[in-house]
């Protein structure tokens, strides 16, 4: 099993951590029947962060999970599911099924896409290749793992399904770059958690559509310094919000602002 960790990093300043957690199935606070997909087959395994460093990165640009709000409740998708990184900051719900030896009875796990499962095509998807296509995988820490399952068990089959994430505090919008290039991270999205287009607007221009980077990351050629802005953040589910103001005019690189969040039911 490999996890594949992005050798491109942008290293950007952080808000303070919002929260993402674990639940039970038979929690109250567990998504409303609106919400949630099917459940659908799976397999999943787990690893064991051996150094600090494994905590950060990825391929979906969020970098110190712990300090962007996600923790330990996150997971790596096999190519089939990862859709070149438009899943990321997208909600599951994990439950071990069909093997009453190590899954943990009556419970559930809910994670988000940060990362990618790279294939490994020296073997079979039914041998080592576990994120190999077409197989539909889940690498999870072991800390998010043994909330389903005994860590013994290894490679296991699971059933998932995409709920929405609940999020608190605002959307968190990282601005990087320099010159005319811009780079906005944008992290801690409720709803369906995903997104699918960025505009950007200074407040000498119109808006202006972006263009993803990898992951999260968005960018734009065009130069917007000494002026104050906006953005228009739209999810998978076709849902827009647009947060008006978001930095002031004298914003600057490295720099974390907050703006409108999406409503979730």
């Amino acid at each position: 099993m490999q996890l594949s960790l992005l050798p491109l990093l942008l290293l950007v300043a952080l808000s303070p951590p919002a929260t993402s957690h674990y639940s039970s199935s038979s929690s109250t606070s567990s998504p409303s029947s609106s919400s949630v997909s099917e459940w659908r087959p799976a397999r999943a395994t787990y690893y064991a962060a051996t150094n600090p460093r494994d905590e950060v990165g990825g391929a979906c640009g969020y970098g110190d999970l712990v300090k962007s709000g996600y923790g330990m409740a996150t997971v790596g998708l096999s190519e089939t599911l990862f859709e070149r990184g438009q899943i990321c900051g997208a909600c599951f719900e994990l439950r071990c099924v069909d093997d009453l030896r190590w899954c943990i009875p009556g419970t559930s796990i809910i994670v988000t896409a940060t990362n990618f499962c790279a294939p490994n095509y020296g073997f079979e998807p039914d041998g080592g290749g576990h994120c190999n296509p077409p197989n539909k995988h889940f690498v999870l820490p072991i800390e998010a793992f043994g909330k389903i399952a005994i860590w013994k068990a290894g490679n296991m089959p699971v059933q998932y399904r995409r709920i929405n994430c609940r999020r608190e505090g605002s959307i968190r919008f990282t601005v990087d770059g320099g010159g005319i290039f811009i780079s906005v991270l944008i992290t801690n999205v409720a709803g369906s958690g995903d997104i699918t287009a960025v505009k950007i607007k200074g407040s000498r221009t119109g808006w202006l559509p972006m263009g993803r980077n990898w992951g999260q990351n968005w960018h734009i050629n065009a130069d917007l310094k000494n002026q104050a802005l906006s953005f228009e953040v739209t999810a998978s589910d076709k849902s827009t919000v647009t947060a008006y103001n978001v930095a002031p005019r004298n914003w600057d690189y490295g720099q974390t602002f907050e703006g409108k969040q999406f409503e979730t039911p």
